[in-house]
């Protein structure tokens, strides 16, 4: 069972950066798909960014954070971060790293989604808070 560790949350005021991290255990990172999707006090959970295997070739965003926030992947250290930049107080939530479902991409036909059940492993979620 791999484990997904997410670092890097905090409170920033409005306009500010943080940058999450996202340890993932295991072997084969390289070979899975990874997201980040959030949610917010009184809401559902939400996509925000997904990066496909290998070397990340494929990237998808929200609308509501492209342009604004960025993923990557460093294999060699078994992580993936979540870099935001010009933060807004709606961007506060609970960020959590999620590992794409094994084997599954070839049999949907997608190196990335923005579908929850797709992913089946989930870190513990890190909070992040915007002030205004």
């Amino acid at each position: 069972q791999v484990q997904l560790v997410e670092s890097g949350g905090g409170l920033v005021q409005a306009g500010g950066s943080l940058r999450l991290s996202c340890a993932a255990s295991g072997r084969m990172f390289s070979s899975y798909t990874m997201g980040w999707f959030r949610q917010a006090p009184g809401k559902e959970r939400e996509f925000v960014a997904a990066i496909s295997n290998g070397s990340g070739g494929t990237t998808d965003y929200a609308d509501s954070v492209k342009d604004r926030f960025t993923i990557s992947r460093d294999n060699a250290k078994n992580t993936a971060y979540l870099q935001m930049n010009s933060l807004k107080p709606e961007d506060t939530a609970v960020y959590y790293c999620t590992r794409y479902r094994n084997g599954y991409t070839s049999y949907y036909g997608e190196s990335v989604s923005r579908t929850t059940t797709r992913y089946d492993q989930w870190g513990q979620g890190t909070q992040v808070t915007v002030s205004s």
